[in-house]
């Protein structure tokens, strides 16, 4: 991505060289989209040196300034690249999303309606430090007939450059305007497009609660982003020890920088001494910090003392928070309470206190004895995600290919005019719609 200042109109221009990009993918074949999809994972495999020479390069500057999160998310190995390079070959094998008929009704004789998928258009993608999100977003955007403007964290320069290049690579080479992904250089480019909302049609923040927020405040533009992730794990009474332990460990120990991370472990009373020194024994030897309540301490007084932040944090490091909670009702409680609507779980042997927490938790996931790391694009089926919903509109939860369509209604006549279905007199409309071809 560029590091020189452009002006307004600059930024201007790209965006209109974006529509221009997103009008030509909308109407390109689905073999061609995923073409250059293809290309592009064969060229994150063949340039794999040069892109983590500049991944190093970042981490290297960015030395011990950033928290051990961050550090996590920018940095790039060769098991991530590969991964990279897997996420958009499956993103390409994904059956066309464009153009699908979604419903077909006949309004009266010769008169047919159908609805019909269709790309957003322009979309605009901040997120913080992390290159893989940038590949990811860019697959999703092209298999969706959509443009996108990046911008990435300064932390992750170098390595999105040379990402952005590769991409841009593989659209030429498959004959696709290289307008369709590019790259923004500053956070004053950004300003300028969130103001013009004829040139972008969504605005998709991955980073913190103060980012989306910030986003959130400045535009007029449809955001869709998460501000938190909060994610609860309930053990409830009739919880398995063996399988408590191991997807808590799971949750909070498989990526702790991830946001579907589990932060707050709820454990029910009648099961907390069973169930608190399994975990105690089990993770504080693998390096997590664990901050219980005064019951958590009464039972295990190794652990530290939570405080009420603790309810409200999200770590992104191995700290976890513990708290004995009466029954089932209070672990609701408590995550209506504290709980960012991200992702919920509950681990028991009873199929009622499941049933009642998969209906009553209001969340983009809720799990019944699974990790909420299982909360991703990729382990979903979509390939991979351009980022995380917590909100009530389009899309909710990891938001693949369908959050960034919408449709279209075309109607097909013969001549009908809406005066002859006016008055007493009018013509009935018949309103039937097509299970399979008429």
């Amino acid at each position: 991505m560029s590091e020189a200042a452009l002006s307004p109109l600059q930024i201007q221009a790209m965006a209109q060289a974006a529509r221009e990009a997103s009008r030509r993918l909308a109407t390109t074949s689905s073999g061609l989209r995923s073409t250059a999809l293809l290309r592009l994972a064969d060229l994150l495999e063949r340039q794999a040196h040069v892109l983590l020479a500049a991944n190093e390069e970042d981490v290297r500057a960015a030395g011990d300034t950033l928290p051990a999160a961050t550090l996590q998310r920018l940095h790039l190995d060769a098991p991530k690249l590969a991964a990279m390079a897997q996420g958009v070959r499956a993103v390409a094998a994904l059956p066309d999303p464009l153009h699908r008929v979604q419903l077909r009704r006949l309004l009266d004789d010769g008169l047919e309606l159908t609805r019909v998928s269709c790309p957003l258009g322009v979309l605009c993608v901040v997120f913080e430090a992390r290159p893989d999100a940038l590949v990811q977003i860019s697959a999703l955007a092209l298999k969706s007939g959509n443009a996108v403007l990046l911008k990435g964290g300064r932390e992750a320069r170098r390595s999105n450059a040379a990402l952005l290049a590769v991409i841009q690579q593989a659209l030429a080479e498959a004959g696709l305007p290289d307008a369709a992904v590019q790259g923004l250089p500053d956070r004053e480019a950004v300003a300028v497009l969130l103001q013009r909302p004829d040139l972008v049609d969504l605005v998709i923040p991955r980073g913190s609660r103060e980012l989306v927020q910030s986003l959130q405040a400045a535009t007029r533009i449809p955001v869709l982003g998460h501000a938190d992730g909060i994610c609860h794990m309930y053990l409830d009474e009739a919880a398995e020890t063996a399988m408590a332990v191991a997807l808590v460990r799971d949750a909070k120990l498989q990526y702790p920088a991830a946001c579907n991370a589990v932060e707050t472990v709820l454990i029910h009373r009648r099961a907390a001494a069973r169930l608190l020194p399994a975990l105690a024994a089990d993770l504080a030897p693998r390096g997590v910090e664990l901050r219980g309540c005064p019951a958590c301490l009464e039972l295990v007084p190794t652990l530290g003392p939570a405080t009420e932040a603790d309810w409200d944090a999200e770590y992104g490091a191995p700290i976890l928070a513990l708290k004995v909670v009466a029954d089932l009702d209070a672990a609701l409680a408590h995550i209506r309470a504290h709980g960012s609507g991200h992702t919920e779980a509950i681990v028991t042997r009873d199929p009622r206190a499941a049933a009642r927490f998969l209906a009553e938790v209001d969340a983009a996931g809720v799990f019944h004895n699974a990790s909420t790391r299982f909360a991703d694009g990729y382990r979903y089926g979509f390939g991979a995600e351009v980022g995380i919903s917590t909100g009530r509109i389009h899309a909710r939860g990891p938001v693949g290919l369908e959050g960034l369509l919408s449709y279209r209604y075309l109607l097909l006549g013969h001549g009908q005019c809406v005066e002859d279905y006016t008055g007493p007199s009018g013509r009935p409309f018949r309103h039937l719609d097509f299970t399979s071809e008429p």
